[in-house]
């Protein structure tokens, strides 16, 4: 019995060593054709990430300007954004971006909070640098230029109101997703890379480290099954990384395109009824992120030690948002002033439930 368990071994260990030679040789051969890229490098504790040479044959920011004809965008407004684009990216075009309508950027609401979080987190205050706010209303775009550099005004929000608190699901939040949507295409398009946020979200550490640098696009989850690459996972687009490539923007033309398809539905519904189709007939490798780590208040694990971004998602107003996530960063001050030992004792779990989170 010992002996064949002996031979066992000897045969998964040759197996093995033989799959690691043959996935370093593909390696080695794509790099002598110049195939490799920095991805984002700076912060994701030095990793690359591999480029599919064919695929991104065709810069998408050469095709920016027919993108930009086709959509209606006026030159100013291409130029503005471009510079802002330019002046907030870090070395490997990867842009973070918000977004905040009046309500949402008034004193002391869900703006001034997201902008504490980075404060107040490890090491990730330096992401405020790299942070597009973008406007959805001239009462948003003032208060962010009193509290941040960089601050663009939606062109498509200008022809509605949207200053007030929107809810949810109503033709005017529905609108105002899929704006968000197709600015994420044109920043694709210029040869930009974006991680978006809903400003609703607090940053506590560097969620880059829990993301792949073999995806095209990274998503959060509202409900998540075990599996990254698993279309099965719920995503939720509140947190979303796409990496800038004809088959990302082919992509996101591919999600605009469906929502006839679906009417009444927004952005993230959407994707959930054609994530499929994307991973099976267009190649697109979409990682769907443990909700251990990136939490929100549908699913979460309560553990500060494993916590990287914490969503205020399945949570009805503006108030009710705010109150429980007031209480959460100040939970968060506390665990930080902790030393190393009591943290190591276990998970360190927020004592106060709130209106939402629980």
């Amino acid at each position: 019995m010992g002996s064949q368990q002996n031979v066992l071994n000897q045969l998964v260990s040759f197996i093995l060593g033989a799959s690691a030679a043959a996935v370093l040789l593909f390696f080695i051969t794509s790099a002598g054709r110049g195939a490799w890229s920095t991805g984002i490098s700076s912060w994701a504790n030095g990793t690359v990430e591999f480029v599919d040479p064919v695929q991104e044959a065709t810069s998408p920011a050469r095709e920016a300007a027919v993108h930009a004809e086709e959509k209606g965008v006026t030159e100013p407004e291409q130029d503005e954004l471009e510079q802002l684009l330019r002046a907030v990216a870090d070395e490997d075009r990867t842009v973070i971006m918000t977004s905040v309508n009046e309500a949402w950027a008034a004193h002391d609401s869900l703006l001034d909070l997201f902008l504490e979080s980075f404060r107040m987190g490890e090491g990730i205050a330096h992401f405020a640098d790299h942070l597009l706010v973008v406007a959805l209303d001239d009462g948003a775009l003032r208060r962010c230029r009193a509290v941040h550099p960089h601050c663009y005004l939606l062109p498509a929000a200008t022809a509605r109101n949207l200053s007030d608190e929107k809810v949810f699901m109503s033709k005017d939040y529905i609108d105002l997703v899929w704006s968000k949507v197709r600015l994420q295409q044109r920043i694709l398009e210029l040869g930009y890379n974006f991680l978006f946020t809903d400003v609703d979200i607090l940053w506590f550490r560097n969620p880059f480290e829990r993301m792949s640098v073999a995806a095209h696009m990274v998503t959060s989850s509202d409900f998540y099954f075990g599996e990254p690459y698993s279309p099965f996972n719920l995503p939720n687009t509140g947190f979303l990384y796409a990496k800038s490539s004809r088959r990302t923007v082919g992509a996101f033309e591919a999600w605009r395109g469906a929502r006839a398809a679906f009417p009444g539905k927004h952005e993230q519904q959407v994707l959930n009824e054609i994530k499929h189709e994307l991973v099976a007939k267009r190649g697109l490798r979409i990682q769907f992120l443990d909700t251990e780590h990136n939490a929100g208040f549908c699913n979460n694990t309560r553990d500060f030690n494993t916590l990287y971004t914490m969503h205020a998602n399945c949570c009805v107003g503006l108030g009710a948002k705010l109150h429980d996530l007031r209480n959460l960063l100040q939970e968060w001050r506390a665990y930080r002033q902790m030393d190393d030992g009591e943290r190591r004792n276990g998970p360190v779990r927020w004592k106060v439930p709130g209106i939402c989170i629980h």
